[in-house]
């Protein structure tokens, strides 16, 4: 690898390494992986790298090794290389492409009826036909199952027997096949809320809407406890509500840009990546003054195409395919019964029905499968709005030989800079390989009122759509 000062900052190094676009075909055609390097601060106390993965699909590597220090401890920096790669087909490692146009032409995620689900399934193959065009072949080579291929190839770059890895968020999906794939070249892995690599369609939307509503809920009670809440005194539930038929009736406006009606999306979209921080006084102010970000596809001046590599990954890694508007509509009624204030999870709704009409997956989710592999140490809270603890339970439970489950009790996404309890545990795994006991519980620590760990100058979350976060810290 041919190491050079990255451009955004000097202190860190970058390099690419080529990589075959179809691992079935090594010596056909190639593109370039991109990635970053912050060497260990203490050389002499070096234990080896530690590749890290934000999540997404569709966060940069790159970015998150950049801005190592905002997430890792000292002690983690000073003993590892942080190692940060973008995944194939995002970011600067041939990032998948689609026509501007054409994503703005995406018709309502709620077809209500045959006709409008069969528009809506031409469309989805017309998006994926302008993105293949645009992006080329490696469109159809996004898969996780290429990723961890992809990893396996930057160790040996690298020169290292044994990498240890941290994934985050969709990152523990690429960690999970990894770890299936390569679990004897691991030294050690954490992954940090996780997904269920075995759910079915059903269970899948249905988990997405329950842990929407649990974060719902917790916003409602941090209003009822915290005097400085801008809804507190108020029955917040009711209040919400009443906002939303306003809503649909349109009869809500943009404070700031009054001939612009706010929907009832709109505020439930902002509410959820609220919840990821979570930035609880951010959604009670902007709710009092209706002050609601807006989350329609902006038009970018002067650009015809957008990366876009979310939906691209996702429907090729689950197999997630909508028969008929009838399937659709008892999907919606259950994560509506389920998530009544939230109408459902826009990101779990969102991704099923952005598969519609695809063909088949080439790296369809299954039960995890790991036989060689050290202990791997999972993390993850209790009331994350995107990641659900159940997700977690049911993961481990496929590789309860394999996995230990540390559970945060508090909010948010992402556990590992939480608390000193979360990420003590972590770093002293890493360090020194010795896990916790299986079951550790660590105690919630009151989300601070500001910037929150969201907020921070990571990555942004990265959805299906832009203003609603994806699987990523």
């Amino acid at each position: 690898m041919d190491w050079a000062a990255c451009p955004e900052r000097a202190d860190a190094e970058c390099a690419t390494v080529r990589m075959p676009i179809n691992w079935q075909k090594p010596r056909g055609e190639k593109f370039d992986l991109a990635v970053a390097r912050r060497k260990a601060t203490d050389p002499r106390k070096r234990i080896g790298v530690l590749v890290i993965n934000p999540g997404g699909p569709g966060g940069s590597g790159v970015d998150f090794a950049l801005g190592a220090e905002q997430f890792f401890s000292e002690e983690v920096r000073a003993r590892f290389d942080i190692i940060g790669f973008d995944p194939r087909g995002v970011a600067r490692s041939q990032p998948v492409k689609c026509s501007l146009d054409v994503v703005q032409r995406q018709p309502s995620l709620f077809p209500a009826n045959q006709r409008e689900f069969d528009a809506l399934a031409a469309y989805n193959r017309e998006l994926a036909a302008d993105c293949r065009a645009q992006t080329g072949p490696i469109f159809d080579y996004v898969d996780t199952k290429s990723v961890v291929r992809d990893i396996d190839a930057l160790r040996v770059a690298l020169g290292e027997r044994k990498i240890n890895y941290f994934g985050v968020s969709y990152g523990t999906r690429i960690g999970q096949q990894y770890a299936e794939e390569f679990g004897r070249n691991l030294r050690a892995m954490v992954i940090d809320s996780n997904m269920d690599p075995s759910a079915k369609i059903a269970q899948f939307g249905a988990t997405a809407a329950a842990t929407a509503e649990d974060s719902f809920t917790e916003f409602v009670r941090w209003c009822e406890r915290t005097t400085s809440c801008a809804l507190h005194g108020k029955d917040v539930a009711k209040w919400w509500d009443e906002l939303l038929l306003r809503a649909d009736r349109g009869e809500v406006h943009d404070p700031s840009e009054p001939s612009r009606v706010i929907t009832s999306q709109e505020i439930t979209n902002a509410a959820f990546g609220t919840f990821y921080g979570p930035d609880w006084a951010l959604l009670a102010s902007a709710l009092a003054s209706l002050d609601v970000p807006a989350t329609p596809r902006p038009a970018v001046a002067g650009t015809e195409y957008v990366e876009n590599p979310f939906t691209s990954v996702f429907c090729q890694d689950w197999d997630f395919r909508v028969r008929d508007h009838r399937e659709v509509a008892g999907l919606v009624a259950t994560a509506n019964r389920l998530a009544p204030h939230m109408r459902g999870s826009v990101l779990g709704h969102a991704t099923t029905i952005g598969c519609i009409g695809l063909p088949k997956p080439p790296n369809p989710q299954h039960r995890l499968n790991i036989t060689d592999a050290p202990k791997i140490l999972m993390l993850n809270a209790v009331h994350d709005p995107a990641t659900s603890i159940d997700w977690a339970v049911s993961a481990h439970r496929q590789s309860r030989d394999t996995t230990v489950l540390v559970t945060y009790e508090g909010w948010g996404h992402g556990v590992y800079p939480r608390s000193d309890c979360t990420k003590g545990i972590s770093d002293t795994y890493l360090t020194t390989l010795r896990t916790p006991r299986d079951g550790t519980r660590c105690a919630a620590v009151e989300p601070p009122v500001g910037p929150a760990i969201a907020s921070t100058g990571l990555p942004r979350p990265t959805g299906p759509f832009p203003g609603v976060p994806g699987w990523m810290k």
